[in-house]
């Protein structure tokens, strides 16, 4: 995955487009690259699925 689709796919997730995001094992690294440079980092939620994968979630509040 590029890190332009990774880019549209968080905008999504922003904008309530999608509500969530699965990304795989094999994914992870790549998104995780993007998510943690982008200044919106703290309102993304990762909840980690058995097996490797990811589920993302963007939160109106950001964590702490």
């Amino acid at each position: 995955m590029d890190e332009q689709t990774i880019h549209e796919l968080l905008d999504k997730l922003k904008e309530g487009e999608l509500h969530e995001y699965l990304v795989t094992k094999e994914q992870f690294l790549s998104f995780r690259n993007v998510i943690v440079n982008r200044e919106d980092f703290k309102h993304f939620r990762g909840i980690a699925q058995q097996g490797g994968s990811v589920i993302y979630q963007y939160l109106q509040e950001p964590r702490s």
